[in-house]
């Protein structure tokens, strides 16, 4: 495993699961994604270029910590659409990333805290 990299750590008599942080990073922002209203991350733009693609790419505007009780906390940045309420957006992504990253690692969220970064038009339909 690589040095300065996150893990949650889920050890039992059969041997070990290490999931990175990457990986939460990406469910996380997967979850936040799915709620109405969210336009997208908020990338800043040094950001912008360097890694869209691959996996990092999926997790952009998603910072998070692990500490040594395999507690997350999880900072995301992210556009809403305008003609919604910026914090009842903010609360339905702290419920659904907490909802995502629990059932999908395991892991307990300590926090979510959501920085509203800007407003967008709502998404076009898709055709």
């Amino acid at each position: 495993m690589a040095e300065n990299k996150g893990y949650i750590r889920n050890a039992d008599d059969m041997g070990s699961i290490n999931i990175s942080d990457e990986v939460v990073a990406v469910i996380a922002a997967a979850a936040a994604a799915e709620v109405e209203g969210v336009h997208g991350p908020y990338v800043s733009h040094g950001m912008e270029f360097a890694g869209i693609r691959g996996r990092k790419g999926l997790a952009k505007g998603v910072k998070l910590c692990i500490d040594n009780d395999d507690e997350v906390s999880i900072d995301i940045n992210i556009i809403v659409e305008i003609g919604y309420s910026v914090s009842e957006v903010g609360e339905a992504v702290q419920k659904a990333v907490v909802s995502a990253v629990e059932d999908a690692v395991g892991a307990k969220v300590g926090s979510v805290n959501i920085n509203v970064c800007g407003i967008s038009l709502k998404k076009k339909a898709e055709r």
